[in-house]
């Protein structure tokens, strides 16, 4: 195997080891925010935004990246805006299914979220939705259909997880800024409500951050490693696997989630939830099984197309 061929292969073993890293870390969420009890799901937020920020704005500085912040044009910040609210409203969402003990719904909302990608792109960007996509778009919404019968309302957390996460993915497609310079902006916007809002908990008597120990304190303080490490071994595996590729590893994240709801929690699972999330399956494996036809296809045209000339 030639120099380059060695490069491209280790390229994409670590590529894969960081999807199948950043995947496995979210999918352990559920226990990392369980442990943070006493917090509350908001006190736990306005943590995670702080801490987050912090080592953000610690890996911008090592990286040369934070004179990037200054010289952003108004279209971009509020960009950076969009992202920081989406994002926000996804991470106290998915804190508050945890501590309530729904994390088998949080885990529905990720397993949903691709066909929610698909469905924003059609609506928002305009883009076409083949016949196999149509098809599981429509299993998916007949699954939301049966899921809302069992639950007895519409699963909220679900589907306000997957649709706040997919406005962040849209965003995030269309910003100019890289992926550490763009995490540090949107936590540079939110670490002020994040910072007023444990102040106000302070001064009401009401913080734990300092009443219950040092482990937990270490633990609320370890909230934003632990949200940055994945999203930077996920930028990791961005450049350099397929997104066929990861778009198969993301059900790594809901599926260890669901595991921990229903084996570890003992949340309630029963026979007409489990058609629902069969279908939600079954229209994730029509979908993804287009994608890689398609991907296939698409290194097939592209192997078959004649050489262009350098003046073309």
């Amino acid at each position: 195997m030639s120099r380059s061929g060695r490069r491209q292969r280790s390229d994409r073993e670590v590529g894969i080891a960081s999807a199948v890293g950043a995947y496995a870390l979210w999918g352990m969420f559920p226990i990392f925010f369980g442990l943070l009890a006493p917090a509350g799901p908001v006190e736990i937020l306005a943590q995670r935004m702080l801490w987050t920020m912090v080592v953000m704005v610690a890996v911008a500085a090592v990286i040369g990246r934070l004179s990037r912040l200054r010289t952003l044009t108004l279209r971009t910040a509020l960009m950076v805006v969009a992202a920081a609210s989406a994002i926000s409203i996804n991470w106290g969402v998915y804190i508050y299914a945890v501590t309530s003990g729904r994390v088998v719904e949080a885990a529905l909302g990720y397993f949903v979220n691709p066909l929610v990608s698909v469905l924003l792109g059609m609506v928002v960007l305009g883009e076409r939705v083949n016949r196999w996509q149509g098809v599981a778009l429509g299993f998916g919404g007949l699954a939301v259909v049966i899921l809302t019968v069992d639950y007895g309302r519409p699963p909220w957390i679900a589907l306000i997880l997957a649709f706040s996460f997919g406005a962040y993915g849209l965003v995030k497609k269309t910003i100019p800024l890289d992926p550490v310079t763009s995490l540090t902006a949107e936590g540079i916007v939110t670490a002020p409500f994040a910072i007023g809002y444990l102040v106000w908990l302070t001064a009401a008597g009401t913080s734990t951050f300092l009443g219950h120990g040092a482990g937990h304190t270490l633990l609320l303080m370890s909230a934003g490693v632990v949200t940055a490490v994945p999203l930077l071994l996920f930028g990791a595996a961005a450049q350099r696997v397929p997104l066929v590729t990861l778009g198969l590893i993301q059900y790594l994240n809901p599926a260890l989630q669901m595991t921990w709801g229903v084996a570890v929690l003992h949340e309630a699972m029963p026979a007409s939830r489990w058609a629902g999330f069969a279908l939600i399956w079954l229209a994730l494996a029509v979908f993804t099984v287009d994608a890689v036809r398609r991907a296939r296809r698409t290194r097939r045209d592209g192997a078959d197309s004649p050489a262009r000339s350098p003046s073309t």
